[in-house]
């Protein structure tokens, strides 16, 4: 009797247990592959068309393990990038504390789904066929019921802690460490207005995910890794998919060139404008070592009592800040450093000045000529090498 429980409940296939972990690390893998691909550069940034086929295995392989609503994914995702790290993101750390998305993200998630408004106004675009709204749309956890009886027949028990974990590895990735750690830790190559990071330069595990800040720079950009050491996985399936016609790239990032010498001033400042995120990030790298000694000597003038610059550490945070963002505090304490570094407020003022170029949309490009020629004029004449440095090479964008 029990050689027959046993039998009646061990499946279909019995495998060594290496073997049970390699098909639930390719199936969790395929579901990740589906959300970065399918739901995220295809359908909620149109960076990629696909194939019917391809589209169609993909939409019902998300009905069979997570019980996703496309339209409902991509609302939401569009709304977080609309309105990112503000009260109104579904799902901002910087709103509800990287703990709190780590382990609220599925309920923000689900929250967010119920928001008719939400779902009219970003939901647009997305299938809207038969099968959608009969069966995917409409029954969505009778999918992820068959992908349990699927999982059962094939491997017994063993195949109820699979199926477990796969339906919880979306919300564990994406709910939890895309929108939480994204927003959190990591690094920058693009200083975006939101507080994206890279988590790693390896995107493998998620899909190529874990590039976030890459991706907030150029949302529609299907390709995320952007530096030669950076990696995406999503990338390679997509380039995979092109070389056998299932799939076509739309839009990418483009690259930066630099010429040797100066070139047109248009082609340079479309440049400058498009690679805007970039600039900022290099410019805070190229006069990072400029600040620091300038900070360094007003915090040892500050400790000797020569000057009066309380809370030193908050003094950093505000000359890193946007002007635009400052508290009437955050203004006074600059104003009193800069009372004693011409250095700094020169530095931060050509910070403001620069962000004025892509910020004057309405100018003509007579205007905005004259206002970078204006920039690099008082960049050399500044006085400060790497600032000097930085505008020649500001110049020979391409």
């Amino acid at each position: 009797m029990l050689d027959f429980l046993m039998s009646a409940t061990s499946g279909l296939i019995d495998l060594p247990w290496w073997g049970y972990v390699l098909v639930l690390l390719g199936t969790t893998h395929i579901t990740i592959a589906t959300v970065t691909i399918f739901l995220h550069r295809t359908q909620a940034h149109r960076g990629i068309d696909l194939h019917p086929v391809v589209s169609h295995f993909f939409r019902a392989w998300l009905w069979l393990t997570t019980g996703m609503v496309t339209k409902e994914w991509v609302a939401i995702h569009r709304k977080h990038h609309a309105k990112c790290d503000t009260v109104d993101d579904p799902h901002s750390p910087v709103i509800h504390g990287h703990w709190g998305v780590l382990r609220f993200g599925v309920e923000m998630y689900r929250k967010e789904s119920k928001n008719l408004d939400t779902l009219e106004r970003y939901g647009h675009g997305t299938p809207d066929d038969w099968v959608e709204r009969n069966i995917y749309s409409k029954y969505t956890w009778q999918g992820m019921g068959v992908s349990l009886i699927v999982f059962f027949a094939l491997f017994g028990f063993v195949g109820l802690s699979m199926w477990c974990i796969q339906l919880i590895w979306i919300p564990i990735t994406a709910a939890g460490i895309i929108n939480g750690t994204g927003h959190h830790w990591g690094y920058r190559n693009y200083s975006t207005e939101d507080a994206s990071t890279n988590i790693v330069p390896w995107g493998i595990i998620i899909g190529g995910e874990e590039l976030h800040n890459n991706h907030h720079a150029f949302g529609a950009s299907a390709r995320f890794s952007h530096r030669w050491y950076e990696f995406d996985i999503g990338w390679m399936y997509i380039r995979a998919l092109s070389a056998l016609g299932l799939a076509k790239v739309r839009k990418v990032a483009p690259a930066l060139k630099l010429r040797t010498v100066e070139g047109d001033v248009d082609e340079t400042l479309r440049a400058i404008i498009t690679h805007r995120y970039r600039v900022m990030q290099d410019y805070a790298r190229l006069v990072r070592r400029t600040a620091k000694v300038e900070f360094a000597a007003l915090k040892s003038r500050a400790e000797k009592g020569e000057i009066e610059l309380p809370n030193f550490k908050q003094l950093l945070k505000d000359f890193r800040a946007d002007a635009g963002t400052l508290a009437d505090a955050q203004r006074a304490r600059l104003a009193a450093a800069f009372a004693h570094s011409e250095a700094l407020k020169k530095l931060y003022q050509m910070r403001q000045d620069l962000t004025a170029l892509w910020g004057r949309s309405t100018e003509s490009k007579d205007q905005l000529a004259a206002r970078w020629q204006t920039w690099r004029k008082n960049a050399e004449g500044s006085g400060i090498a790497p600032l000097h440095a930085f505008s020649n090479r500001l110049a020979r964008f391409a």
